[in-house]
């Protein structure tokens, strides 16, 4: 759920005034999209309860709803499908056409969803090497999704993201999570995944969608299979 400046000063019981102060100071977590201040609940509760703030019993009772399961990478990419030739010779044009192909719910503004991606890519390339980019945004409730999924798009010619290898992205993954908890565990489970030699070499060469999840489903079997033994070795 993404915040406005009028619900922050309600939830921090302060007046609007102060919160554009902090916002002037970056000394609260703020983006401006379409030059309008939003907030993400989740990370103002982190920010204010590492500054003693009080806050409503709203801002703590709403983040505390999600109770989705951790799905697995196969059942997050499943959700979120696996999309080819995906057109584009920016970075702005591809997301756009990725937005259009993506199974979002109709309630998310895909207009809005553009532009945070495009924030986020503005502090730092979310491109990871070898063509692979992870663009999401940088807080993960700000859409307000029931569920959370990961697409893969395919590019119909590589664009420049600034890698640090110097390669051109040619695939994205793009995590879309209904919860923190959720979303930082799609993202290391997309990190686990794409150390995989054969997951990421399915990537790379763009292979049919039932081999990138049959892949997918192999390097979770090996995640399955390393805490089994954690915990029998107890």
């Amino acid at each position: 759920m993404d915040l406005t400046v009028k619900d922050v000063a309600k939830l921090l019981k302060v007046s609007e005034r102060t919160v554009y102060r902090w916002i002037q100071q970056e000394a609260i977590p703020a983006y401006k999209i379409l030059d309008q201040y939003r907030f993400n609940r989740a990370e103002l509760l982190q920010w204010a309860a590492s500054r003693k703030i009080g806050v409503s019993a709203d801002l703590v009772q709403e983040g505390e709803r999600s109770a989705e399961p951790l799905p697995t990478l196969v059942e997050a990419l499943r959700r979120g499908g696996i999309y080819y030739r995906v057109e584009g010779k920016t970075k702005e044009e591809v997301f756009r056409a990725m937005l259009e192909v993506m199974r979002l719910p109709e309630e998310v503004d895909r207009e809005f969803f553009l532009r945070v991606l495009l924030a986020r890519e503005e502090l730092a390339t979310t491109a990871v090497g070898d063509g692979i980019a992870i663009p999401h945004v940088r807080n993960p409730l700000v859409l307000h999704v029931p569920q959370s999924f990961v697409s893969l798009c395919f590019l119909d010619q590589a664009v420049e993201f600034g890698a640090l290898d110097g390669q051109p992205v040619s695939s994205l993954f793009t995590v879309v999570s209904a919860s923190v908890r959720v979303h930082l565990h799609l993202l290391s489970r997309l990190a686990f995944a794409l150390r995989d030699a054969g997951f990421k070499e399915s990537v790379v060469k763009q292979e049919r969608r039932e081999k990138i999840l049959a892949e997918a489903a192999r390097v979770e079997g090996m995640l399955r299979n390393g805490a089994a033994a954690k915990q029998s070795g107890k």
